[in-house]
Formats: structure tokens, sequence, C-alpha cells
């Protein structure tokens, strides 16, 4: 099962900059992917980014329990949730409900581990919800939230197409970005800013300017 392959590659580690929560993390990125694709017997799986917290992310949900009023009482949708890091500090900042969608199987294995682990209850959607159409029913949210989203020209393309739709229509939408290339330069404005520890095997660094971006 895949809930038992993410238990025995991770472990349940403390977050310096968000010391709240935990999170399953795998200590090495690249022997990871390698076992999955062994395991699986599958090339071309993507990497683990659900066995790790980016920095975007964190200082997404570093804003979240900083501002539990943003989503108190709301329901909120988690996009691209990766281990379920945004989803579960929405849940521990008070949220109605919330969803955490993903299109990576191992990452909604994680979720829910995640979940678990922390003591929330998060929802699970697997699929892609900025395809069009959408695999799923795009959950009707009041506040939208994504971290680290804005790693490739396709995903953010993608990305900003879906959260103006969701602006549009009414939600708060809010972004966790520690200046990834393809980062918009329109469109957001900055509501926080962070130096968050991360881990500097992925990121050639030990911190990350990361900043929260709120569509505009």
């Amino acid at each position: 099962m895949l809930i038992d392959f993410v238990r025995a590659h991770t472990e349940p580690l403390g977050l310096p900059f968000l010391p709240e929560l935990k999170l399953r993390q795998a200590t090495e990125a690249i022997p990871l992917w390698e076992l999955m694709e062994q395991v699986t017997g599958r090339k071309g799986l993507p990497p683990p980014f659900w066995a790790f917290a980016w920095a975007g992310g964190q200082g997404l949900a570093r804003h979240l329990l900083d501002h539990p009023e943003l989503v108190a009482g709301k329901s909120v949708l988690d996009l691209a949730a990766g281990g379920g890091l945004v989803a579960i500090a929405a849940a521990r900042s008070g949220a109605r409900s919330v969803v955490a969608n993903e299109i990576d199987e191992y990452a909604d294995a994680a979720i829910a581990l995640n979940a678990e682990l922390n003591g929330v209850t998060v929802d699970r959607a697997l699929g892609d919800l900025l395809s069009t159409p959408p695999e799923l029913p795009v959950p009707d949210a009041d506040v939208v939230l994504a971290g680290d989203v804005f790693y490739s020209r396709d995903m953010a393309n993608a990305m900003l197409g879906f959260l103006r739709r969701q602006h549009e229509r009414g939600a708060l939408v809010l972004v966790g970005d520690p200046g990834r290339a393809y980062r918009p330069t329109t469109g957001f404005e900055q509501v926080a800013a962070f130096r968050v520890p991360v881990n500097e095997d992925l990121e050639d660094a030990d911190l990350k300017h990361t900043t929260v971006l709120r569509m505009v």
C-alpha cells in the first residue's frame, strides 16, 4: 500500500519554522525517488515533493497560523498540496473544512498520514483540477491556497489560470513563493515575508527568502 511505503520511508519530524506542526519527511530525495521507480517498475515518476517541507509552503503555513482569521470558519482548498503542510495549517487555524488536492498518489497518501499526525481532518482530492475540463469537481472554496507552485512555465500558467478563476468568483487566493523562476510579476500583492529554513541539499541554501502573495 502507498501509505505503508510513505510511512516506511519517512519519519515524523518537527519543523523549526513551524513548531506547532510536524511532517513526515525523508532524509534524501534522490534515493527515495529511485526506490519509488524500483518498487513500481515505472520510470518518469514525479520527484517526491511530498516528502519535504518546501519554503513556499512553510511561509504560507506560517502566515495562516499567525492570522487564523483568514481561514477560521471557512472552506479551504489547498492546491498541489504536497505532503499537506498548508492544508494542515489551515485546519489548525480553524477552517470549517479543508480539501488538499494532489495529482500524485504518493502525496495523497502522505497527506493522510500527516493529517493524522497533527490531529486534524483534511479531505483529499486526487486528480488534476487545473486541466480543462478538470478531472474532478472543483470545490467551491472560500479560500484557495498554493505553496511553491511557480517552478515551471507550464505549471505556473495552468496554476495562474485556475487561481484567477477562483479569485473572480470571490475566493481569497494566497500563494507562498520563495522566488521561483516563474513567479508572476503582476496580479498579486505581498502580504508577508519570511526567512525560511530549508533543506540545503534541495535548495543550495539553508534559508530562503519567502513571500506570501495575495491575488488582486
